[in-house]
């Protein structure tokens, strides 16, 4: 009876430990989404280039990512005690779609910060920096 206790304790730990590391994962996920629309609203109202947005969208995705990150750990943690096929099975399809969406949260930030890179900050009637462009 006591081993039940303990495992049931364990259970229970467990269970509280997921809820704390996904609210963890949604209150980043929400902290960047708001944080992107604050700086959106404001951004649209000084400026009217698209070019002007690049570092929201930058910031979110990194948002975007790191929330998507703690969510995966939770579904780790969760599948971490007595999984079944099914719970294995589920994780792998999960954890498969969040990386995908890692992988190319990923590589649209690489590709806009190269793009700012490029561009720089031109001046008047300026569409390019002047000079040699910076390496990758």
């Amino acid at each position: 009876m006591d081993d039940m206790s303990d495992q049931h304790w364990m259970l229970e730990a467990v269970d509280l430990l997921v809820r704390v590391v996904e609210a963890a994962g949604i209150l980043i996920i929400f902290v960047g989404a708001m944080m992107a629309f604050v700086r959106f609203v404001v951004v649209g109202l000084r400026h009217r280039q698209s070019r002007a947005f690049v570092p929201i969208r930058l910031t979110l995705g990194r948002f975007l990512t790191l929330g998507l990150e703690f969510q995966l750990a939770s579904d780790i943690m969760r599948t971490a005690v007595a999984p079944t096929l099914l719970d294995i099975a589920e994780l792998a399809a999960v954890a498969a779609i969040r990386t995908a969406l890692n992988f190319f949260l990923a590589r649209e930030i690489k590709q806009e910060r190269r793009e700012i890179a490029e561009v720089g900050s031109p001046g008047p009637g300026d569409s390019k920096r002047a000079g040699p462009e910076p390496a990758s």
